[in-house]
């Protein structure tokens, strides 16, 4: 009782739970399940704009998407990590992914239809992202707070990167601009459904933000989304596709419509456009350096006893 009771304490004063810390196994499971869905997300998120490196229009574009690919990479590195101070095993999510039994963003069991497509998840996706993640710098647990901090500095220039890429395709021609307006008829909705469920639906949500795992409620972060885009989209001279947005002077906020939950919940249960498609590649690559991790045991192996003899 004394552990817990101090384990509270430090939650509530905004202190930060570490490793060695006490911890509830509520909570514990609670940050491996997020953690690890986040880091799922970010190498399965590789896919779809690793589809376009060999069909960027320029050295330049190609270097831009070759970088923000590598990052993601990065990215689902340290949030792995962090899991391992948890006490999960890395092999494990991996398999756990691979065979159905841990979720990954929505977002990328959409597929990428046109090179704007890579522009548009750097603006939206990107956005929505950051949106979730920046409060996450500020989560309870310490490992997973600190590695936050770099993965939102990064995710901040892809978005950037991604809206200088749809001003310049503004700019060109009609074809160029009715390519960008058409993804983002497509992934305006797919992204409103990044923040997950609303509120009254989300089983998780209390638990975690009384943990302060979370700081924001799905809703308050889909409505922050909504506010901070609206402006963007007017810049960029795009039109969202939602007949419902509107200024709301009351509220100081956009009334917006609801995305289509059915269809979120369908791609959340595997039925998406490319789930299928996303986890197998997922699961082949996972196969295929099979030899490399063997290597990487065997040489670390050698080298123990190595150390043992000297």
């Amino acid at each position: 009782m004394d552990l817990e009771a101090e384990f509270e304490r430090t939650v509530a004063a905004g202190q930060r739970v570490e490793p060695r810390d006490w911890m509830p196994d509520g909570y514990r499971k609670t940050l491996i399940r997020q953690i690890a869905q986040h880091a799922h997300s970010e190498i399965i998120g590789m896919q779809p704009e690793g589809n376009w490196i060999s069909r960027a229009p320029s050295l330049r574009r190609k270097a831009i998407l070759l970088a923000k690919v590598q990052d993601e990479a990065g990215h689902g590195l340290y949030l792995y990590a962090a899991t391992e101070t948890l006490g999960a095993d890395r092999g494990d999510l991996t398999e756990k992914l691979v065979s159905g039994r841990q979720k990954y963003s929505s977002i990328f069991n959409y597929p990428t239809l046109s090179y704007a497509d890579v522009g548009v998840i750097g603006w939206l996706v990107d956005g929505a992202a950051i949106c979730n993640q920046v409060p996450l710098c500020r989560t309870s647990y310490g490992p997973y707070a600190r590695a936050m901090i770099r993965i939102c500095k990064e995710e901040s220039f892809h978005q950037r990167q991604g809206y200088e890429l749809l001003m310049t395709m503004m700019g060109g021609t009609d074809a160029q601009r009715a390519m960008v307006q058409e993804s983002v008829d497509r992934f305006w909705w797919p992204s409103l459904m990044m923040f997950g469920p609303p509120d009254a639906e989300s089983a998780n949500t209390e638990r975690s933000m009384a943990w302060r795992i979370k700081r924001n409620t799905n809703d308050e972060l889909r409505q922050k989304f909504v506010d901070m885009t609206v402006p963007q989209a007017e810049k960029l001279g795009v039109t969202l596709p939602d007949p419902a947005l509107k200024w709301n002077p009351e509220r100081g906020h956009h009334d917006f419509g609801q995305p289509d939950w059915d269809e979120f919940w369908q791609v959340v249960g595997g039925n998406g456009p490319a789930n299928k498609q996303r986890v197998e590649h997922r699961r082949r690559a996972h196969e295929d350096g099979e030899w490399v991790r063997a290597a990487a045991e065997a040489h670390a192996a050698k080298r123990a006893v190595r150390e043992d003899v000297a």
